[in-house]
């Protein structure tokens, strides 16, 4: 399927932020010997690799080769060998990868976890790579796949996944309501080796709220649209729901719709906010990054949180959800100058603070997740090349997600 753009001038400008995020994981990487593919978590902190950056790099390379932006041999070399950078030449634990690594050498960077998360985003993009390119790529995914044990990251008590893992602590915390995490269930459960029951995804817990008239929303803990997007950037849920009844894909919508009522509310009197300045999520903030930054519904008061700072990807990573509300967005972003740059929009920008406050870098995930919705948006590549994968086919039946 080919989607045309509704508005034109819109697209124009999203079609150029699709071309330039795609730079950003063309170009922040490694071509090293000892840690080749390797993808920087952003463009300031230039040893610093994010495992998920490289997930969403791997599963870019796809975009690029459909939209000439590269050439089908570049991009199947680049995915071969960031897949043998990972497979030979960085640490694991139980197959799982630390949430930071090293961009000289692949070794882990500081004291970063062991991240299930992370691990899970970097999987799905090798399988988007792997379903694309075929033969040895998609090989050396089911081998780094294969070697991931789900249920060392399970807690038996609660039957959830632990939050994190480090040597001085253990297993930490828990998912224990919605978040981003489905791709981690839907990797689970099908996993070759060393599986986890599918009870796990319905053994998490569920909060649900509205804001206003959006209608019953099954929310995460700050409210930032993240958690809507970044398994649904893989997992085609459109038009599905589960076994107990639940459109995930419809929630989103609503989240999504919810976040810019908000912004167009503007409780806080934050300059900001307004119909075409909304999508408050993780991001870059004046006084550094934060994973505060969100709207109701959420738990508590967490949303006072929120200081006025807008990221771009916010809105851009929920075109799928509301595309022409997003087009509008696109258009008021593109109207500050100091908000673009060779990657194109920068992290994000608050006008509520003296001097007004644009971001002085990109930032992968939110690179990644604007690339993959506006590609998913045009085209549907990225579910396509999921919805085609065996271990996804087999973890939707196992999860009973079905229209």
């Amino acid at each position: 399927m080919i989607q045309e753009w509704e508005n034109k001038a819109a697209g124009k400008i999203l079609e150029e932020e699709e071309k330039r995020c795609f730079d950003f994981f063309w170009n922040e990487v490694s071509e090293s010997e000892k840690s080749y593919g390797l993808i920087r978590d952003n463009d300031v902190e230039r040893d610093m690799c994010s495992i998920a950056s490289v997930g969403y790099g791997l599963a870019g390379l796809a975009v690029g080769v459909e939209r000439g932006y590269v050439t089908r041999e570049e991009a199947e070399q680049r995915a071969i060998g960031t897949l043998v950078t990972l497979k030979e030449k960085t640490e694991r634990v139980h197959g799982f990868f630390y949430h930071f690594l090293h961009m000289e050498d692949a070794s882990r960077y500081g004291k970063s976890e062991v991240s299930v998360i992370d691990t899970a985003l970097l999987l799905m993009g090798g399988l988007v790579a792997g379903e694309y390119f075929g033969g040895r790529c998609r090989e050396l995914w089911e081998e780094l796949y294969a070697e991931v044990d789900w249920e060392w990251y399970r807690d038996p008590q609660s039957n959830r996944f632990y939050m994190g893992y480090n040597e001085r602590e253990g297993h930490f915390g828990h998912w224990d309501h919605y978040a981003e995490q489905f791709i981690m269930y839907f990797l689970g459960v099908a996993a070759p080796k060393h599986p986890v029951d599918p009870s796990i995804f319905y053994d998490c817990p569920l909060y649900c709220d509205a804001y206003k008239d959006s209608g019953l929303i099954y929310h995460s803990h700050c409210g930032g649209l993240f958690v809507y997007q970044f398994s649904h950037a893989f997992l085609n849920l459109k038009g599905k729901k589960d076994r107990r009844g639940i459109d995930w894909f419809e929630n989103s919508v609503r989240a999504t719709k919810a976040n810019r009522q908000y912004c167009i509310d503007n409780p806080p009197r934050r300059k900001t906010y307004h119909r075409n300045a909304w999508g408050m999520t993780a991001c870059m903030t004046p006084h550094g990054y934060s994973g505060a930054q969100g709207a109701w519904p959420c738990f508590g008061n967490r949303v006072n949180e929120a200081d006025g700072t807008i990221p771009p990807c916010g809105a851009i990573g929920s075109l799928p959800f509301c595309p022409k509300e997003v087009m509008e967005a696109a258009q008021h972003y593109a109207s500050y100058p100091q908000l673009r740059g060779k990657y194109g929009f920068l992290d994000a920008f608050n006008l509520d603070v003296q001097p007004v406050w644009f971001a002085d870098r990109y930032i992968g995930i939110d690179k990644g997740i604007s690339l993959l919705m506006l590609e998913n948006y045009r085209s549907d590549l990225i579910w396509r090349l999921t919805d085609g994968n065996k271990f996804i086919q087999k973890a939707f039946e196992l999860l009973e997600i079905a229209p």
